[in-house]
């Protein structure tokens, strides 16, 4: 199939401010520190109210941002997507769109097509995929929702700071109920490696938790959607994470991040890397009320096939990545 890729549609200024490139280190800081340090908040202020300390009244008051957050629900945000803009000051990003025959973002916005816009790798914190958003058609910022592991949605603080992009769960009811609706509302991004990914990947090598992921690939059939793969390079840099110990495990248990994260300093704040976002094209699925396990294995292969040719297509555009190979379990 002939493709034709937008490079440039999105990309860095050339030579940013020193104004702009600070804000965006604060922005993107913000996002690492809150993911950091959210959860830990939550268990110390379980703490405080078990053993009432130091005192009833304190622990209390040491309470309430996480009451005021459980209570209040999370809320997609336009506005806050354009106060987070400069982080594409901060990071060198790019895009790359495979647009022909199809362009998903045009298919997308006319109410013709829905898809499963699915992301890898996850990365400790996936500011490739941020910036995406920050930089996405005006009609799609605020309403492309993000499916998130329950977890997620109910960890206070972290719900309403990620909560800007707009969350759903990412169980099958709730999924297929949005790929029901029209437009932008009804398409869906998936991060299909989830918090088993996330203690995979390093630096030097790219590790995909994909082959056992076969249940977006059934729901797409069933529901007659497409599936576009999409890569995230630079989400691997920008942060490292910690992979061993207790809390690496109680992570993977209670799908959220309690384990430490590091770049800048070895503090949670993110590395200035180069980002690129690169989306191949639909995979042309069929709609498949019922489809059998040959049919989910076929294109759960045709999947797989996409995700390594993207990244090795476009690898060389980013320093970091011209050595790594790409490993997929």
């Amino acid at each position: 199939m002939e493709r034709t890729k937008i490079q440039d549609e999105h990309k860095s200024p050339p030579n940013p401010s020193t104004f702009r490139w600070f804000l965006g280190l604060l922005v993107a800081s913000t996002f690492s520190m809150v993911y950091f340090v959210a959860p830990f908040y939550m268990l110390t202020v379980v703490f405080a109210l078990v053993f009432k300390y130091p005192s009833v009244e304190i622990a209390w008051m040491y309470a309430i941002p996480m009451i005021v957050s459980a209570i209040l629900p999370p809320m997609a945000s336009p506005l806050a997507l354009r106060l987070i803009s400069p982080l594409i000051d901060y990071f060198d990003y790019e895009e790359i769109h495979e647009t022909s025959p199809v362009d998903v973002q045009k298919e997308i916005l006319s109410n013709n097509k829905n898809y499963l816009l699915v992301f890898q790798p996850h990365g400790a914190l996936s500011f490739t995929g941020i910036t995406s958003m920050v930089t996405a058609p005006q009609a799609m910022k605020g309403k492309l929702p993000t499916a998130v592991a329950d977890a997620l949605l109910y960890t206070p603080i972290l719900k309403h700071v990620l909560g800007i992009f707009g969350l759903i769960s990412a169980s099958k009811s709730s999924m297929i109920r949005t790929l029901k609706k029209k437009g932008v509302e009804g398409t869906i991004v998936l991060y299909v490696g989830g918090i088993a990914e996330l203690f995979l990947t390093d630096e030097t090598d790219e590790r995909l938790y994909l082959r056992k992921r076969k249940g977006f690939i059934k729901l797409a059939l069933q529901q007659g959607v497409d599936v576009v793969p999409v890569y995230l390079f630079g989400n691997t840099n920008a942060l490292s994470v910690l992979k061993t110990g207790f809390l690496a495990a109680i992570s993977r248990k209670l799908q959220i991040s309690l384990t430490y994260i590091w770049g800048k300093w070895y503090l949670p704040i993110p590395r200035d890397c180069k980002l690129l976002y690169a989306s191949g094209q639909p995979l042309g699925m069929p709609h498949i009320l019922d489809p059998s396990q040959a049919d989910i294995d076929k294109w759960h292969e045709k999947y797989c096939s996409e995700v390594m040719r993207i990244f090795e297509k476009y690898k060389e555009k980013v320093p970091e990545y011209k050595h790594k190979k790409l490993e997929i379990i």
